[in-house]
This record gives structure tokens, C-alpha cells and sequence, in this order.
């Protein structure tokens, strides 16, 4: 098996529903901990596993390039929030997942906009 087929495939439709839990129209706060936390962890995941992807193709683009250092400095401060923790209080969890999920947002939308475009 070779590195490409052993890293896992990005579903940006599964990111973005996960999202939308999060911060989509009519999206009610999770009301448990339990069901928060489960929100929390699998943008933390996509997270993981969109940075690298929209990384490596920032970095092939020239540098000095507009769309080369928009898209680094998402994966800067996905980073940055993937190191932070939620700040006491109420409500910061709710709080953190919003600000993974805008993240993600970003991420997923510098993904796109990064990708080769589909043979006609």
C-alpha cells in the first residue's frame, strides 16, 4: 500500500455537515456535553485531516502569490486553533466549536478553491 492510499480521503460533504450541525442556519447549541463533545472531536478530525491538503497544495503555487498566502495563513490559524483549548466558563465550549467550525469553513473553502479543476 502505498502513502497516498493509506492517508484518508477528504469528504468535504461530511465537513460540511458537521459544520452545519455547528453553525448552520436554525442550528439549535448541542444541549449535552456528550452530544458537544462528539461536535468538537470530529471537526477536530476534519481539521487534521483538510490542513495537510490545503497545505501542500498552497505550496505549490509561486510564491508571493495571493491565493498561495491566503491559503497558509488558514492553515496557520487552524493550527493555532487546533492548539487552543475553550476558555472557562458556560458557554465556551459551545463557543470553541463555533470557531473550529468557521475554521473549517475556511479550510474546506481554500480546498476548493486550491483544486485542480475536474477533466471535462
Amino acid at each position: 500500500m502505498n502513502a497516498a492510499a493509506a492517508t484518508p480521503a477528504v469528504d468535504i460533504a461530511a465537513m460540511r455537515e458537521t459544520i452545519r450541525r455547528v453553525i448552520g442556519p436554525g442550528t439549535q447549541q448541542p444541549t449535552t456535553g456528550e452530544q458537544l463533545a462528539e461536535l468538537t472531536s470530529a471537526l477536530r478530525g476534519h481539521m487534521e485531516l483538510i490542513i495537510p491538503e490545503v497545505e501542500q497544495a498552497a505550496r505549490k503555487l509561486p510564491r508571493y502569490y495571493p491565493p498561495r498566502d491566503g491559503a497558509l495563513a488558514c492553515v496557520w490559524a487552524a493550527r493555532r486553533e487546533l492548539s487552543a483549548a475553550a476558555d472557562p466558563g458556560p458557554d465556551a465550549g459551545a463557543a470553541h466549536a463555533r470557531e473550529l467550525a468557521h475554521t473549517l469553513t475556511a479550510l474546506c473553502n481554500r480546498y476548493e478553491d486550491l483544486r485542480p479543476p475536474a477533466p471535462a
